[in-house]
């Protein structure tokens, strides 16, 4: 039984920037890996960024060098810091992790950004 709470959605000028958050109900560490994707209307889910447990990380190429995720482990907690947003990033985002061994996953609910023009 795992939670997922995804906050720091909200409505954003164009080459602004915003800081989600995704807060898990266990330690972060028995997650092989934790990452954040996301729908746009009309589109596919798609994937943004993943950490691992060993905090390798990996970007969409949309997003590479705007787009940092990264993990607070006292927190359990992984953010995804957005900068230079732009319209093509409005999305709703979701925060995903698999526990380790079984492999089972996990999502957030969900957090709407909306990137104004």
């Amino acid at each position: 039984q795992v939670q997922l709470v995804e906050s720091g959605g909200g409505l954003v000028q164009s080459g602004r920037s915003l800081r989600l958050s995704c807060a898990a109900s266990r330690n972060i560490f028995d997650f092989t890996v934790m990452g954040w994707y996301r729908q746009a209307p009309g589109k596919q889910r798609e994937l943004v960024a993943t950490i691992t447990r060993g905090g390798t990380t990996n970007y969409a190429d949309s997003v590479k060098g705007r787009f940092t995720i990264s993990r607070d482990n006292a927190n359990n907690t992984v953010n995804l810091q957005m900068n230079s947003l732009n319209f093509e990033d409005t999305a709703v985002y979701y925060c995903n992790a698999v526990l380790r061994l079984s492999f089972q996953a996990y999502w957030g609910q969900g957090t709407q950004v909306t990137v104004s023009s």
